[in-house]
């Protein structure tokens, strides 16, 4: 029912008092917040929603429009409904809240008299999906883009004679492959995450050792960190287990463990360390690089966020493993953190339910 359009005398009530009753009972079923003015501009109608977002605590029944939303454009809204019936579609952001509305009002008959009843229809976290969408979009366009680029650019060299150049053609080769392989990874990270957020990636949790996983993983970076002089430790005790899913923790150490080497100094270290904390597993992994700005801690966890977007092209990943981690570790029903001590190092902490 859309209570713009009714006339609550249509509705046969016997009183004044009758009218309001129904009117009320209208407002407490509606879930968007709902806001009745009379000809003085003071509420006259709300429901809960409404009184949760403009109340602030206190009452709102009986106070002027203008003392609980200070919006010029809603305020003649709600004049043009008592004293014109005309019926009008604005946006009302509120600054201190951080929230914005769509807000539909109409005039309304009640009690032998015109008042104004105003629809707040949130539309906050669709704007801020939709900014995400849009992020997204642009950076996936351009992560996309630059290995695209090489892989065209280099294809035309080839086709233009320097297939025939034996110095060279095998390079050039290699460098499409290469870039080809980054727009695979990247779009295998992107669907990886895309199932992991649409809750269609389950987690079998068993016992596993952890520092046998360490070993592995550090078997398969062992070329990459020996060619920039980056000695691995392995400190967790042989006999410690965690409760996980195995292949799952393994994704989430490779992605840590993988950066801790790529941003690490030359003849720099990682070391991954364990330690039971209350009811938590917590696994550290500890670089000594030249740290991470305190600016960039709070959002270094989103995708596609690059502390250093030019250091990151050059080493290489999509801008998804930190996320990816993030999202396998809720899925666990745990937590991952991150510390840094400028010129000293970080230290990423993936923490696991113990039990």
């Amino acid at each position: 029912m859309n209570l713009s359009e009714t006339t609550l005398t249509g509705l046969r009530p016997t009183a004044a008092s009758s009218s309001r009753s129904i009117l009320q009972k209208i407002l407490d079923t509606t879930r968007e917040s709902v806001l009745v003015v009379n000809g003085d501009m003071r509420v006259t109608g709300w429901n809960l929603p409404a009184l949760e977002i403009f109340g602030r605590g206190g009452e709102i029944e009986g106070r002027r429009l203008s003392e609980i939303i200070r919006d010029l454009d809603l305020h003649e809204a709600f004049r043009m409904a008592i004293f014109s019936r005309a019926s009008s579609e604005i946006k009302l952001e509120l600054n201190a809240a951080d929230r914005r509305f769509d807000v539909h009002v109409a005039p309304l008959d009640l009690d032998g008299g015109i008042q104004g009843i105003g629809f707040f229809y949130e539309t906050t976290k669709i704007e801020r999906l939709e900014s995400i969408r849009q992020e997204f979009l642009s950076n996936i366009s351009h992560e996309l883009r630059t290995p695209l680029t090489s892989i065209l650019a280099f294809v035309e060299t080839l086709e233009d004679g320097a297939i025939d150049d034996d110095e060279n053609n095998r390079h050039f080769l290699a460098v499409i492959r290469r870039n080809a392989e980054r727009m695979n990874t990247l779009i295998a990270d992107i669907l990886e995450l895309s199932l992991i957020e649409s809750g269609k990636v389950s987690v079998e949790a068993r016992r596993v050792h952890v520092s046998v996983l360490i070993d592995d993983i550090f078997a398969s970076f062992g070329a990459k960190a020996n060619e920039r002089e980056v000695k691995l430790f392995n400190d967790i005790d042989r006999s410690a287990t965690i409760l996980a899913d195995s292949v799952r923790l393994e994704q989430m150490l490779v992605n840590l463990i993988d950066n801790a080497i790529k941003f690490n100094r030359v003849g720099g270290s990682v070391t991954v360390t364990h330690r039971r904390h209350e009811d938590m597993d917590v696994i550290s992994v500890v670089d000594a690089g030249e740290g991470i700005m305190p600016e960039h801690l709070g959002r270094i966890f989103e995708r596609f966020y690059r502390v250093d977007r030019a250091r990151s092209r050059e080493v290489g990943g999509t801008g998804l493993g930190l996320a990816i981690v993030k999202h396998l570790a809720r899925l666990h029903g745990g937590e991952v953190s991150v510390k840094s001590v400028l010129s000293e190092g970080t230290t990423f902490q993936i923490e696991l339910p113990s039990n």
